[in-house]
């Protein structure tokens, strides 16, 4: 059993995708703190061929917080504002006609309560149009038992309680995890590592790590099918 676990993330860039492809179960790690300037609620979307940074407004935002404890204040107006800036971003896109008629429904739910739930959502959304049929977890409602343990020793708890042989961590935290640690309770530890990406966005030069919403948008599910599988694991 492959398991990876990562703090849920407003329609992230490809290699969050990557990380759910290479794994059977994804938990969406919601229970802790959440990072101001980070890409919990952030992200970058192409306009005018440069990189334009999107955020989904919070209010009462604290890094004493935990993630699905921070609610959004992203009301009609901010909605149709981000809408708008999405069409015209990208309403000549080869994917367009697909891609758009998924966000407005998307954006204009009023049943979120945290930017947890919203940042899963979108997540699960673009999962579905990409055919990730996975085991989703979220650590709050699953592993409640383990929210006192800290850093290694919870995601350790984490991957065991999910039966993990393998756990899949992005390769950020090759300086956070030690594969001794995983190796000795008896989980293969590996580090995802995308591997350079490129593809036609307009007649622009290429702005790499975009949001996976610029992804779908400039390509066909069977290119992204081919992106979702270059990476290695180290």
């Amino acid at each position: 059993m492959k398991v990876a676990i990562m703090q849920p993330y407003v329609f992230p860039y490809l290699g969050y995708f990557q990380l759910i492809q290479a794994v059977d179960t994804f938990v969406f790690y919601d229970d802790v703190n959440f990072i101001k300037k980070g890409f919990i609620n952030r992200n970058s979307i192409l306009v005018n061929g440069k990189a334009h940074q999107f955020t989904i407004p919070c209010s009462a935002v604290s890094q004493n917080k935990l993630i699905k404890n921070v609610p959004l204040h992203f009301d009609e107006k901010l909605r149709a504002k981000f809408i708008k800036t999405l069409h015209q971003a990208y309403k000549e896109a080869p994917f367009f006609e697909t891609i758009f008629p998924l966000m407005e429904p998307f954006f204009n739910k009023r049943t979120y309560n945290s930017i947890s739930d919203m940042a899963i959502d979108s997540v699960l959304l673009m999962s579905n149009y990409l055919g990730l049929d996975k085991n989703w977890v979220i650590s709050s409602q699953t592993h409640k038992e383990s929210q006192h343990l800290k850093k290694e020793n919870r995601i350790l708890a984490i991957a065991k309680k999910e039966n993990a042989s393998t756990y899949i961590n992005p390769i950020g935290g090759m300086s956070l995890y030690s594969k001794a640690f995983f190796e000795n309770q008896g989980i293969h530890l590996y580090f995802l590592q995308s591997e350079p990406i490129a593809y036609k966005q307009f007649k622009n030069e290429f702005v790499p790590w975009l949001s996976i919403l610029d992804v779908v948008m400039f390509n066909s599910k069977e290119d992204i099918q081919t992106m979702l599988t270059t990476y290695k694991l180290i």
